[in-house]
């Protein structure tokens, strides 16, 4: 693992907007990073606490009821292609960081253009080389195609005869295509498709995972739980080195997360208030002259004035509130900011209230 080339982590340079947004009266709204803030559902605090003596290890490969939780949800959610190979994680973010250097990739990864930042991490992390680019058969070479639909930060939902194209071209080089779905049940004006889908692979799985997620989904970000699905050779690959590496999610996780999977009314529930939120942050920010690109789907707003997103970061800040710099995922996203939609309810009136003076 490269760690000396990796750059500075992003949020720290985002400390004298938080101290301007914290010296306005009332203090500050963070719209800034898409953290949950809304109770975990009790149906998954039952399954973590009936669980909690858990004195021995879990397994790497986790329990056949977390399985079966999530073959279900795959069947039920997402029409997914049966006999998808599954991984638990511990979270998303762990394993999108370290899939290059798990795999044992060794050319150029290509990522989106405006992309989560733990994409381009990774192939660091691994040595390699990144390629910020929607437009892999252009590249020409590569070890590794990463799609992201929903995007983070975006909200850009990509069709499924997009994604089926990328994932042709890919087989075509003899390379996985890893698709980050950690919003795919958070579609608004857009309908998401996972790439395990037959609509996009044609029935067939080889070369393709998917990551999935319960952070925002489930309101469980503090529990660390998440799942590689897809191609049986690629997912068994990972299952025996990530044995070597210990990388296990606790056992009471792995329970809660089956409870998770296995009821749909909370995720229903957490899409309302969301949806509330995203309708009152949509037309303030636009009663505020900004445009809002993309943002079909997930938790957050991609907006811009067409100036510097960090003229924008301070507007904002003025105003007590925070939100993320576009540079943060690529040059691409400099003339954008990105609001997120995981505040409180209180916090959300507030930012409405300051965004219409």
């Amino acid at each position: 693992m490269n760690w000396a080339r990796l750059p500075d982590f992003p949020w720290d340079t985002l400390a004298p907007a938080r101290e301007r947004a914290a010296a306005y009266p009332g203090g500050v709204v963070d719209l800034s990073v898409g953290t949950p803030v809304d109770p975990t559902p009790s149906v998954i605090t039952d399954a973590l606490i009936a669980h909690a003596n858990a004195p021995g290890y879990p397994t790497t490969a986790g329990t056949p009821e977390l399985h079966a939780a999530i073959r279900g949800w795959i069947d039920r959610r997402l029409g997914g292609v049966s006999g998808a190979a599954i991984l638990p994680t511990i979270g998303s973010k762990e394993a999108i960081a370290t899939l290059p250097w798990v795999l044992g990739l060794t050319g150029p990864v290509v990522i989106p253009e405006i992309a989560y930042p733990t994409y381009a991490v990774g192939a660091v992390a691994a040595g390699l080389e990144y390629i910020a680019s929607d437009r892999p058969e252009d590249i020409g070479h590569a070890s590794a195609i990463w799609v992201n639909s929903p995007s983070n930060p975006t909200g850009r939902v990509l069709s499924a005869q997009r994604l089926a194209e990328i994932v042709t071209y890919a087989r075509g080089l003899g390379i996985p295509v890893l698709s980050d779905e950690c919003y795919v049940e958070l579609g608004w004006s857009a309908q998401p498709i996972s790439v395990l889908h037959p609509d996009v692979n044609g029935g067939d799985l080889t070369g393709i995972v998917a990551v999935h997620s319960l952070s925002k989904r489930s309101t469980m970000a503090g529990y660390r739980f998440g799942f590689l699905a897809g191609d049986p050779r690629i997912v068994g690959d990972l299952l025996e080195r990530r044995k070597h590496l210990g990388e296990m999610v606790p056992g009471p996780v792995q329970h809660a997360a089956a409870a998770a999977y296995s009821d749909d009314a909370h995720v229903e529930l957490q899409r309302t208030r969301y949806a509330r939120r995203r309708a009152q942050l949509h037309a303030a920010v636009e009663s505020a002259g900004f445009t809002i690109d993309h943002s079909d789907a997930g938790l957050y707003l991609w907006i811009t004035r067409d100036e510097s997103c960090w003229d924008v970061v301070d507007w904002f800040a003025a105003r007590g509130i925070l939100v993320a710099p576009g540079d943060f995922y690529g040059p691409r996203g400099a003339r954008h900011v990105r609001v997120a939609l995981t505040a409180t309810d209180t916090a959300v009136d507030l930012a409405v209230e300051r965004l219409a003076v």
